[in-house]
């Protein structure tokens, strides 16, 4: 508790109006009295000698009551404010939500630097004190301020602080729920964390990070309706990427055997808690290795990652719930879990008439373009996929839906592929990669013929991968992974609250 709890009206449309036109004459004050380098409403400079945070690490045991004799120069903003007639309280708080009391006396700065500070300072305002570090009376870590300054005066008032934002306001002024909602900073630092392990994971292992085109001529490496813009300068249309799948392969096929990418991907499609237009995405390519080689690696990323956030492979979500990513994680066969969940045998030879008429049956509705692999995965997802709680490796996926995978080396009919799913929900999926360029250019045939069918998701052919096909790639294992939705599977929360500024219509 600071000294000085704060008003926790929440204002309403006309405050904020009323509200605004004060603090504007504010500025126009501070304008004409502190009009110097150093002051006005937005100095270009405050002397800072210390961070809140550091302060408040140096001086945790500091008892109530006790001087320092020590002076400090620090700037926050200030959250929490009561004034009273000979001394004032304010709670500064650092952009990671450390909080100082900042406490400002007649006796210390006078009686015009007091009455000042009453009549110009708000919530909201970032200010800059210098003072004595002290402990007050109360316990609470404090500046005896001797000298202040405002450093950023704000015109709008910052939202209660004691209540929570509704996750609309939240997304739609992610700068207010920094300030106010601790959560949504422990999520950028999360997230942080995450890339930070994620590199160090792979570079631990010999990988290389590159970055490849986001505006492509074509887009391809994934199933999935792209983004269309325009270059002026090159008068063509171009698309935004879907994946960076085929760019990195090339770069595999150069000779670049571990390699690595994080970045953002674009996809023309839905958005809801689990998807998002815009995302960022990991995408690794491993030269020798096939997709059981991708499944030990993607673990290890995610178990490290989850340690660099948690300190344990056993998370805590928002809603409490604890999540063990931790041990070896399950690999089942698509078709083997899914005869079995449907109680009957489904293979790579079930008809596609078998198939439709088990769907209707079972009240599963028909698939757009039908074809037999998205039949066995719109079933998979029906009888399977609501079962699964720990992370499990869905391995071993029909031909048809994955044009870019190797067939599998002792099934017919399948290729090897797995999906992870955790908490639910498709995290990263993983390939023994096809490298047969004949076979390649003999899939992507199929594919345009889909398009012409009106399968919007369809690739097109990719000649200039091909081209790089036929110079030969060796054996790879590859894998993506939405780092969103890695982020969903650390800290339980929804795609729109990992995001820092989410697209918002």
């Amino acid at each position: 508790m600071t000294d000085a709890p704060a008003n926790d009206a929440e204002p309403t449309e006309e405050d904020v109006f009323e509200q605004k036109a004060v603090r504007l004459a504010k500025r126009e004050r501070l304008l004409e009295e502190r009009s110097d380098a150093a002051g006005g409403p937005y100095p270009v400079f405050v002397p800072v000698t210390d961070t809140i945070p550091s302060l408040r690490e140096r001086y945790a045991d500091l008892e109530a009551g006790d001087e320092t004799g020590v002076t400090a120069g620090v700037a926050g903003r200030v959250v929490f404010s009561r004034n009273t007639g000979k001394l004032c309280f304010a709670s500064l708080q650092s952009g990671d939500g450390s909080r100082i009391q900042a406490m400002v006396s007649l006796a210390n700065v006078g009686d015009e630097s007091l009455q000042a500070w009453k009549e110009l300072v708000d919530l909201g305002d970032h200010v800059f004190v210098s003072g004595e570090v002290i402990s007050s009376r109360r316990g609470e870590l404090s500046i005896m301020v001797s000298e202040w300054a405002i450093a950023a005066k704000a015109v709008l008032p910052l939202p209660n602080m004691y209540s929570e934002l509704n996750e609309e306001s939240r997304v739609r002024s992610r700068f207010l729920d920094l300030i106010v909602r601790d959560r949504a900073r422990e999520t950028v630092l999360a997230r942080a964390k995450v890339n930070a392990s994620l590199r160090r994971t792979f570079a631990d292992r010999a990988f290389v990070e590159v970055e490849t085109p986001m505006l492509q001529v074509q887009h391809g490496g994934a199933s999935a309706r792209p983004f269309i813009t325009h270059s002026n300068a090159f008068d063509a249309d171009l698309y935004l990427r879907i994946a960076p799948e085929l760019f990195l392969k090339r770069a595999v096929v150069g000779g670049i055997d571990r390699v690595f990418e994080i970045n953002r991907n674009f996809r023309n499609e839905g958005a809801d808690s689990t998807h998002s237009p815009e995302f960022a995405m990991l995408e690794a390519y491993q030269a020798y290795t096939d997709y059981n080689g991708i499944a030990d690696l993607t673990q290890t990323l995610i178990q490290d990652a989850a340690i660099a956030v948690a300190g344990s492979t056993t998370v805590t979500w928002a809603d409490g719930t604890e999540y063990d990513l931790g041990g070896e994680w399950d690999r089942i066969s698509m078709y083997d879990s899914l005869s079995e969940a449907a109680g009957r045998t489904i293979t790579p030879e079930t008809t596609l008439e078998d198939l439709r008429a088990f769907g209707a049956e079972a009240g599963v509705g028909a698939p757009a373009h039908e074809t037999h692999g998205k039949w066995v995965e719109e079933l998979w997802e029906h009888f399977v996929k609501g079962g699964l709680t720990r992370p499990t490796f869905v391995m071993d996926f029909p031909l048809d839906t994955s044009p870019l995978v190797r067939e599998h080396r002792s099934i017919a009919g399948v290729v090897e592929k797995w999906d992870l799913y955790v908490r639910g929900f498709e995290l990263a999926t993983g390939y023994s990669e096809l490298v047969d360029p004949v076979i390649q250019r003999e899939r992507f045939t199929e594919q345009a013929k889909l398009a012409a069918r009106g399968d919007d998701e369809a690739m097109p052919i990719d000649e200039e991968f091909l081209r790089a096909l036929e110079h030969g790639m060796p054996p790879t294992g590859g894998m993506g992974m939405g780092i969103d939705r890695l982020l969903m599977a650390i800290t339980g929360l929804g795609i729109r609250e990992t995001i820092l500024f989410p697209l918002v219509k």
